[in-house]
């Protein structure tokens, strides 16, 4: 399928680092000249690596991933469309598995754009990549096609800049009637200690707490602490307010996430008991060493009409740990 916005060419002068990318054995690797780099896998377009230029890692993979395309993958930042969790029974997509079908799908690479193209200063042509992958009807297993038979289109960007990773979905509805959906990009975040992290900019937000039998709280805390199984659904959040995980010393913002039309936010930890029970999930104790701040649009389905196009993303910005 084709990108909306086609970019111009990479290459704007010999004299000037140009950000490399390569394609290989189902995944692409983007790097910037500055050391930063990204990898995702054409499987799900699921981002399973994002390290700053100090090579650190910022995202959480499971050990035990599979990364052979035999399931989602455990860890990174899948995609998660048209449905999050478990479908209602009685709606459209009552017949897909959950989390629906773009993690469990092959996309394909669209191409790759520089700053230059994505309208940043030609002399700092450096600064970013930006990578496009797609995923329409025709590209479904025949299951899927069967399960939710509507004409879409998917284009998931994924931005690599020298202080940010920034991820964006555009929903196509070519198809002739109305369908809903839910969108969530589902970031798992590598920590060194989740007793020493905290988030913040949730207090006096409403929450779903999957833990309590989908129960509805406001949230009390301005640090919201992670101490036991953790499956929280935050709901309308200002996007642009960013969402904060910040370390215990000192109070240093780790991670930031700002959103754009994602107006919920999902955070997940399975603790000790679920992390044993998930196969795909190693080691054990390696919930100590991750959090999930995922923005969605989750609380509800929202309708697109035949012929509109929605968009929707995140900005991370992580410094070193």
């Amino acid at each position: 399928m084709d990108r909306s916005k086609k970019p111009s060419a990479i290459g704007v002068g010999a004299n000037i680092p140009q950000p490399t990318v390569s394609i290989e054995q189902g995944r692409v690797e983007a790097s910037l000249p500055s050391g930063q780099s990204v990898t995702v896998l054409l499987y799900g377009a699921t981002v399973t690596s994002w390290k700053l230029a100090n090579g650190e890692e910022q995202l959480f993979l499971s050990q035990k991933a599979h990364l052979d395309g035999s399931k989602p993958v455990r860890g990174g930042i899948p995609v998660v469309f048209p449905v999050f969790g478990p479908p209602p029974k009685d709606h459209a997509t009552s017949a897909l598995p959950q989390h629906g079908f773009a993690r469990n799908s092959t996309w394909e690479f669209l191409g790759k754009s520089s700053s230059e193209s994505l309208g940043k200063d030609k002399e700092k042509a450096d600064d970013a990549v930006k990578l496009d992958f797609g995923l329409s009807h025709s590209m479904l297993s025949e299951e899927f096609k069967k399960a939710w038979p509507y004409e879409f289109g998917l284009v998931y960007s994924v931005t690599l800049s020298k202080d940010s990773l920034t991820t964006t979905l555009q929903v196509q509805n070519k198809d002739a009637k109305a369908f809903e959906f839910q969108v969530l990009l589902h970031s798992y975040l590598n920590i060194k200690d989740i007793s020493a992290i905290r988030i913040k900019n949730l207090q006096s937000k409403a929450y779903i707490d999957k833990t309590q039998n989908a129960s509805e709280h406001v949230e009390s805390s301005s640090a919201v602490e992670i101490t036991g199984e953790t499956d929280r659904v935050y709901k309308g959040l200002d996007p642009k307010i960013p969402i904060e995980v910040v370390s215990t010393q000192g109070d240093k913002a780790l991670f930031s996430i700002t959103r754009e039309a994602l107006n919920d936010v999902v955070v997940w930890n399975p603790w000790i008991e679920k992390a044993k029970g998930m196969s795909d999930f190693g080691p054990d104790d390696a919930y100590k060493n991750m959090i999930c701040v995922e923005a969605g649009s989750v609380a509800a389905f929202q309708t697109l009409d035949a012929g509109d196009t929605w968009e929707g993303g995140q900005t991370i910005r992580a410094s070193s740990q």
